[in-house]
């Protein structure tokens, strides 16, 4: 009897895990249900379906909104197990911080930004001639432009001094890749950082910050 009720206790524990940040958990569930449609498409077939959902250029350019909206429903890769690492770690707590319109305005602000600006300075680079005509129709889908906004915004979470190192290890997560890829990608992801960083007004009111060192003073009792 001592094993079901701590099972049932268990259940009860995930269960309220989830309900406390459902946008987090309803989105990585559609992100479970698309990677495995994903993996039931031949090859090619999924090039030609993911560049009618990606934000590249040229389906930025006829079908904005529906591609802003579609590309952030789909994994680039496949792998959906690392990604419900992450959105347990970031998304979920961002979102319990926030509430959850506050959570998924970082979110849409983020990948909108993000989006928009590196694909404008993809563009610049295809018409100065630094870029081939074709990127035009670069795959780009994914969810890690969000993540990286909420990355940004969690700076706020910590409280001083603790954020400090928090906030070098993101820029160098992503200020490295940047430096040295120079990608559009790596330039939306640093963008995606800096819109997180400049939501600071969406923190206010959501209550106190994490102390780590009032956390291990607690757990040593």
């Amino acid at each position: 009897m001592d094993r079901v009720s701590g099972f049932r206790r268990g259940l009860r524990a995930a269960a309220g895990y989830v309900r406390s940040a459902p946008g987090t958990y309803v989105w990585l569930t559609v992100l479970f249900f698309t990677t495995v449609a994903l993996h039931h498409m031949s090859p090619d077939f999924e090039q030609d379906f993911l560049r009618q959902r990606s934000t590249n250029i040229h389906e930025l350019s006829r079908n904005p909104v529906r591609v802003l909206i579609t590309s952030a429903m789909w994994i680039d890769g496949g792998h959906w197990l690392p990604y419900a690492v992450l959105y347990g770690v970031f998304h979920a707590q961002a979102e319990r911080w926030l509430g959850t319109a506050r959570w998924l305005a970082v979110c849409a602000s983020a990948h909108v930004f993000a989006t928009l600006i590196s694909e404008l300075a993809l563009l610049k680079a295809v018409r100065d001639g630094h870029a081939p005509h074709s990127a035009v129709n670069t795959l780009d889908i994914g969810v890690s432009y969000a993540m990286a906004g909420v990355m940004g915004v969690l700076t706020y979470r910590i409280a001083r001094p603790w954020r400090y190192p928090y906030l070098a290890v993101l820029a160098a997560v992503y200020a490295i890749p940047l430096a040295t890829g120079r990608t559009f990608t790596d330039f939306g992801h640093a963008v995606s950082v800096l819109t997180g960083l400049a939501c600071f007004p969406l923190v206010r009111g959501c209550g106190k910050a994490w102390n780590p060192k009032e956390t291990l003073a607690a757990l040593r009792g």
